[in-house]
């Protein structure tokens, strides 16, 4: 139990720190392309500045996201061989897809880097759409497989063995479109108001700064749709949860009894030796309705699980509140900014709305963080749902606590690195003349 501890806490580490400069790999290529394409239709300079000095930014990000994912793979294999050996022929697919996808964004990142006065003008834009095209299905492949976990198709389980393997029902299982969809737009959001806020920030005290302020645009635009158009997405995601894990539903609801017209619960703290949700505010037959579309479904409960299959119910409730809500704030932002600009006509810049944008600066990467853990320890006790638990895929190797010490220390390092690398991105921001965005 101690090294599946250790190997569970160490593939959580990698995992919590590669997804931020995943997400931020999917999203600022399209921020970097939009700048551009407006200096080519403008003819603003100051529009191109913008674009260079966030292609910098990501060429950081993706290099320190390349080395932990490089890491990642490598623990896929050392810390769980026997999952690898089951699920390697049935989930290679979206893998192999997905190396294609990052050594085209790879390839493709360098030309648009190096490529302003080497190539032409629609060529170089080219580039860096290839970039945010593949960044994207980068990850859009990688939670195909993830929803493979979750839901297991594609293969006839025999006496523990898969055979009659398709590999691609594998990657068209019934959760990755809906993963995918909800994670991309998730990429969109939290990048989009991470930069937003940076930029809000740094326009509060630079208000006569048409960088910041475009920049705040742009980001505003990236980040403001995807967390309008998330809560749709999510409720698609949900009702499939319901549907194909009941438990993890139940779990993240902190419902204990299975119930006809069962309420949705805003906050409380699960007591699963109660088996009651305490302190939560109830909207009777609201899970119900979200779930099933019906304020009269019966929804399962925990009860209709045997007890040595229950997730962990207490983080898995409170991360979901905590992605839900903070979901739910960049979407209220995003809409009180689209009003202030309507009727300003002009970039939302009150300073009651730039506190609020600075504010918002890391909520997107926590509900990103929040959102992994509803979807992975939401599934427990089960590495693939229903076929294999996490105990049994573990390696047998002991002494896991040595490379649980030093893959943290790099990680550490490397945040560290990516920290001084972006603040000095960040605080030799150019001033830029011209119009305003």
């Amino acid at each position: 139990m101690p090294d599946l501890l250790a190997a569970r806490f160490q593939m959580a580490i990698s995992l919590g720190f590669h997804i931020v400069f995943a997400v931020v790999g999917m999203a600022m290529p399209l921020c970097m392309v939009v700048a551009e394409a407006c200096w080519l239709r403008t003819g603003d300079a100051g529009w191109r500045v913008l674009a260079e000095r966030w292609a910098k930014g990501t060429a950081v990000l993706f290099a320190v996201g390349a080395v932990s994912g490089t890491v990642l793979s490598f623990e896929l294999g050392l810390l769980w061989p026997r999952f690898m050996a089951f699920a390697g022929p049935i989930i290679g697919l979206p893998f192999a897809l997905e190396g294609f996808a990052f050594f085209t964004e790879a390839v493709f990142l360098g030309v648009y880097l190096y490529g302003w006065e080497r190539v032409g003008r629609t060529a170089h834009l080219a580039a860096g759409a290839i970039v945010a095209v593949s960044g994207a299905l980068s990850g859009f492949l990688v939670v195909c497989a993830n929803g493979w976990m979750n839901t297991p198709t594609g293969f006839t389980l025999i006496d523990g063995r898969a055979t009659d393997v398709r590999p691609l029902a594998a990657m068209w299982n019934p959760m990755a479109v809906p993963e995918a969809v909800h994670m991309v737009l998730a990429a969109y959001a939290a990048t989009g108001f991470a930069v937003a806020g940076i930029h809000a920030s740094r326009l509060r005290h630079e208000r006569s700064n048409v960088f910041h302020r475009r920049a705040l645009a742009v980001a505003l635009a990236v980040g403001g749709v995807a967390a309008v158009l998330q809560p749709l997405a999510g409720d698609v995601l949900a009702r499939a949860v319901a549907r194909r894990q009941p438990a993890k539903l139940a779990a993240l609801e902190g419902l204990f009894v299975t119930q006809r017209g069962a309420p949705l619960r805003i906050g409380g703290l699960p007591d699963p030796s109660a088996r009651v949700t305490r302190y939560a505010l109830e909207i009777p037959r609201g899970l119900s309705l979200l779930a099933y579309h019906d304020p009269d479904a019966v929804v399962r409960g925990l009860d209709a699980v045997p007890p040595d299959q229950w997730p962990p119910v207490v983080p898995v409730h409170v991360a979901f509140q905590v992605m839900v809500g903070l979901g739910l704030a960049m979407a209220a932002a995003a809409v009180w900014g689209a009003g202030l600009a309507w009727r300003r006509g002009r970039l939302p810049d009150t300073p009651g709305y730039l506190i609020a944008l600075a504010t918002l600066t890391p909520a997107g990467l926590v509900a990103v963080e929040a959102g992994w853990v509803v979807t992975e320890v939401g599934r427990q006790p089960w590495i693939i749902q229903g076929v294999m638990r996490t105990a049994d895929a573990v390696t047998p190797m002991p002494g896991l606590v040595v490379p649980l010490t030093v893959f943290t220390a790099v990680y550490v390092l490397l945040a560290l690195t990516v920290i001084v690398l972006l603040r000095r991105l960040v605080a030799t921001s150019p001033f830029v003349g011209g119009r305003g965005a």
